[in-house]
């Protein structure tokens, strides 16, 4: 099994931790995960998975999907695309391994399926603008984003659109490419950028000091829900978005009026040991990257390996 590129190394992330802790200690021991987020389920928190649909009916996901629309070319052009209400399926199973690792986290969230993806998980990058407007303009308040290109062409676009949603206080969750390739949304400051790293908690991610990725969080050979009812193993950044955006719904619920500079901020100081674990129990910390890094060299090879490429 390949390992997706920009994942996160446990360890120098620790270690990165461990050198700026006199500093970081003093900037953000007042914010725990305790008065984050705890106590809150994410309720009414308006989440949209911009992907391939969602599986409603998949006991991993509950009943929590609220609404979903279909990215679809307009009847007089179809160069332009638009938003049309349609009955929420899953074409593939990605979504629902996105929706399902959400509700995990933030069992209260209102989910939305803004279906994009096809089949073969591509989409034209108009379509992936028309997704982001749509989610902008529905007033969602988190938008994971488990998919993106590399194509420049459609970088401005797409950025523009996610300097309007940081602007109306819209949290984007962007994965990165497997690839080793820089791709968008996820290279914009103006979205949180995650790739994956070895484990299965989902409340266990770390701040990346690595461009172009800001966050990792699990998404190596994870247990994910899939299409009619299933399961499968797979691998890829695409799965540690969302165990991000389950955090930011948990953190909104509770903190409404936070902005996403703010939200950031927020998983910045509690990544990794928090605030609870300075420095007793770092050594034990350190050593537990070092296990988590060498464990990768085992996984199993029969995952699933999956990472969204808009098409042209």
């Amino acid at each position: 099994m390949t390992i997706p590129a920009w994942s996160v190394d446990q360890q120098k992330c620790l270690e990165y931790a461990a050198q700026n802790y006199e500093f970081e200690n003093k900037l953000f021991s007042s914010i725990t995960r305790s008065k984050a987020w705890g106590g809150s389920e994410g309720r009414g928190v308006k989440v949209a998975i911009i992907d391939s649909g969602i599986d409603c009916r998949h006991a991993a996901v509950g009943r929590t999907v609220t609404g979903g629309v279909l990215i679809k070319p307009s009847e007089e052009n179809p160069l332009v695309f638009q938003a049309e209400e349609e009955q929420v399926v899953d074409v593939y199973g990605h979504g629902t391994a996105c929706a399902a690792i959400i509700h995990r986290a933030a069992p209260k969230a209102q989910l939305y399926s803004c279906q994009v993806l096809d089949r073969n998980l591509k989409a034209k990058g108009e379509a992936f603008a028309a997704a982001l407007r749509w989610a902008i303009d529905a007033g969602m308040q988190v938008v994971n984003l488990s998919l993106g290109t590399t194509r420049v062409e459609h970088s401005a676009a797409l950025q523009n659109l996610a300097e309007e949603a940081y602007f109306k206080n819209i949290v984007l969750v962007a994965a990165a490419n497997n690839a080793e390739a820089i791709s968008y949304p996820s290279q914009f400051s103006a979205v949180i950028s995650v790739a994956c790293h070895q484990g299965s908690n989902p409340y266990e991610y770390y701040y990346s000091p690595n461009s172009p990725i800001e966050f990792g969080a699990p998404g190596i050979n994870l247990r994910v829900a899939w299409k009619g009812g299933t399961y499968i193993k797979a691998t890829g950044n695409s799965f540690a978005a969302p165990h991000i955006t389950g955090l930011v719904s948990l953190i909104l619920a509770k903190h409404p009026y936070l902005s996403p500079f703010q939200v950031k901020t927020v998983l910045r100081a509690t990544a990794g040991a928090g605030t609870a674990s300075r420095r007793q129990g770092f050594k034990q910390l350190m050593q537990q990257g070092r296990d988590a890094s060498n464990a990768i060299i085992s996984i199993s090879e029969t995952a699933l390996s999956v990472a969204p490429e808009m098409a042209a």
